[in-house]
């Protein structure tokens, strides 16, 4: 009979722990684990990209075309539009765990299209981080982040690195104060970068 509730309690043990450990390594794997990642300013920045044909797209040919080590036969021409850096600001920590440095630029490429470039940014890893620009214009809090005019622009890519998040045309970014590093599931500012 002790045997038999023995591999009951052992069952069950099992059951609880396997989430438990799951739920933990989600929590508290990016605190020790750090995810960087390099983006080059893209390419088709200064572009004008033909009808029917996307960014994105344009993007991984002149990526791919970047990389070859042929000279070409027509000579390039130039673009009128060069990207133009709308607002920027410094990153700085939230507090003294939350933690953020590097650089924060708006860029209207020549497509009249936004992006947002992160250069040399370092902080401190979470779960779920996301990049967010709210028009509050230093946020401390998520109901400064979370206002009405904020726009998520997707998961942090890396939490050390440059890199870029298209912004969607419809956004007004003269009325964004600040880029923000926010942890979603927790409701927490990570890192802000106060824009000017």
């Amino acid at each position: 009979m002790w045997v038999k509730d023995k591999r009951v309690w052992i069952g069950a043990a099992v059951v609880v722990a396997v989430p438990v450990a799951a739920l933990a390594w989600w929590l508290l794997a990016p605190l020790v684990v750090d995810r960087e990642v390099q983006e080059e300013f893209p390419f088709s920045a200064n572009a004008e990209m033909p009808e029917g044909i996307p960014r994105a797209d344009a993007e991984m040919v002149m990526a791919t075309m970047a990389k070859m080590d042929s000279e070409m036969s027509e000579p390039m021409t130039e673009s009128s539009s060069e990207p133009a850096a709308v607002k920027s600001g410094q990153f700085a920590g939230a507090d003294s765990f939350h933690r953020g440095e590097g650089t924060a630029t708006i860029y209207r490429l020549a497509d009249g299209s936004g992006l947002l470039r992160m250069d040399d940014f370092k902080g401190t890893n979470g779960p779920d981080l996301r990049v967010m620009l709210t028009p509050h214009p230093d946020p401390k809090s998520s109901g400064d982040v979370l206002q009405d005019g904020y726009v998520e622009l997707g998961r942090l890519k890396g939490n050390i690195g440059s890199q870029n998040y298209p912004i969607p045309d419809e956004v007004d970014v003269e009325s964004m104060g600040a880029v923000v590093i926010y942890c979603k599931p927790f409701r927490v500012v990570f890192s802000t970068a106060q824009l000017r």
